[in-house]
């Protein structure tokens, strides 16, 4: 499960990343609040909005920002988008502590915060290939979002109860503090021992993504799937305060909230790491299960029992989503991933701006019950998806042997769109590949030799 620590350069990212990301949900929860009941008066769409804004770059941007992830050294990329938010951070906490903090500057903040992370993300995301080597991909994906939702589980929980003692304005100037043990964990990582990369040469060309992913049914999948949840299945923040708001919490009952869902959310994580590779039914059936969930979540009469099913809810969404993104990160050629994973974060948090409004307009008008019941309807839509298309591909079939039982293939050849600048094909690459291809007899033909320059394409 945590076979990715042995390694140093891995092990001193987790622990930047760990202490970055409790800071930064502290500052999420400080903002939500913030614009929920200080800015505002408990309008849950003026959240929407924040959110909208706060997201929405990264699928504007997504062209440039891949791009950059893949021309660039990611470890100085991060340098620079690190500092960015920590300015950021400390500009709001100095309005905030002020007074002088409006809803349009708040939403102005908003955004500037989303271009900082629509660089961001995709560059953090690939960095964990250029960490640990191949077969360790998918494990060290699914530290990270143990390290995330670790994060999570104690982050919201602090940011409450701080919230109410000395104010959301600190929660800003906090994390500021916390983007220092990322700073200094990318500048202590050794870069002669990290995973040589695969650059395209000369100007590569942005729309190498996009024909890549649209030349890969599996990818196409994955992606609807993660965009029907993260629209209108992960708005968490507007679900959790409206709710807490509705049983008569305060902001340490949010925040209390937020943290039981990072108790599953860990547990999904951790669970993930323990599986040698990802695959594509898991996803389709934890979006099945984050959608059940969901809508029995909606029924609930108690705080208690609310909080009990966003366990449940916790583990489908991130059993969903860390492995959709160790599958994509894996079978995806290294000289593109940068921008494929581009186009994944711009999927995932691109679908905010347009369902965080939805949501928000939906828990005002009909209530936070049915925003979530919609959010339930979307993960049961994309299980559906997710189930149509493997019937399509043609790995479930009925079992040779026995009549009545159904065969679920593992893993059917996946038809890769060949990149600029691939990696050379070796015995070593074929056995760290995540795809199994069937075996075949292949008559004995004379093959002319090739020229040891020319590289050869699975």
């Amino acid at each position: 499960m945590f076979r990715s620590l042995s390694l140093f350069n891995y092990r001193v990212w987790f622990i930047g990343a760990l202490v970055s990301n409790i800071g930064g949900w502290m500052q999420s929860t400080a903002q939500d609040w913030v614009v929920l009941t200080q800015l505002t008066d408990n309008d849950a769409t003026a959240m929407g909005v924040t959110m909208a804004l706060q997201f929405g770059p990264p699928l504007v941007l997504v062209p440039i920002t891949g791009w950059v992830a893949d021309r660039f050294d990611r470890r100085k990329l991060l340098m620079v988008t690190q500092s960015s938010l920590m300015l950021l951070g400390i500009a709001v906490g100095v309005l905030l502590l002020t007074n002088v903090m409006t809803l349009p500057l708040m939403w102005m903040f908003a955004l500037m915060f989303g271009v900082a992370n629509a660089f961001d993300s995709p560059a953090r995301q690939a960095f964990v290939s250029d960490l640990v080597a191949r077969e360790n991909a998918s494990n060290a994906v699914a530290l990270n979002a143990a390290s995330f939702n670790t994060a999570r589980l104690i982050g919201p929980a602090i940011g409450g109860v701080m919230i109410v003692l000395v104010g959301a304005g600190w929660m800003f100037l906090v994390n500021a503090l916390t983007f220092f043990a990322m700073l200094i964990a990318l500048a202590v990582i050794r870069a002669g021992e990290l995973v040589p990369r695969v650059k395209a040469p000369g100007a590569a060309r942005l729309a190498d993504g996009f024909r890549y992913v649209r030349g890969r049914p599996d990818l196409m999948v994955t992606f609807a799937m993660v965009f029907l949840i993260g629209a209108f299945g992960m708005n968490f923040p507007i679900f959790a305060s409206t709710m807490a708001i509705e049983f008569g919490r305060n902001a340490d009952g949010y925040g209390l909230l937020s943290s039981v869902l990072a108790i599953g959310s860990l547990a999904g994580a951790l669970l993930a790491a323990r599986r040698d590779r990802a695959r594509m039914r898991v996803v389709m059936y934890a979006a099945g299960g984050f959608g059940v969930v969901s809508l029995v979540s909606a029924t609930m009469p108690l705080y208690v029992l609310y909080a009990a099913m966003l366990v449940l809810v916790g583990f489908c969404t991130v059993s969903m989503m860390t492995t959709a993104n160790g599958y994509v990160q894996t079978t995806t050629d290294p000289a593109l991933r940068g921008r494929v994973m581009a186009l994944y974060m711009a999927i995932l948090m691109g679908s905010t701006p347009i369902g965080a409004p939805i949501a928000g307009w939906v828990a005002d008008t009909f209530g936070p019950r049915v925003a979530i019941s919609v959010g339930g309807v979307a993960g049961l839509v994309a299980f559906a998806i997710g189930f149509c298309w493997l019937l399509y591909s043609g790995r479930l079939h009925r079992n040779d042997s026995r009549r009545f039982v159904l065969t679920l293939d593992e893993t059917r050849p996946i038809a890769v769109v060949a990149a600029v600048a691939p990696e050379e094909f070796s015995d070593e690459v074929a056995g760290t590949t995540p795809i199994r291809l069937p075996e075949m007899d292949v008559p004995d033909i004379d093959v002319p030799e090739v020229a040891p320059d020319r590289t050869r394409r699975a």
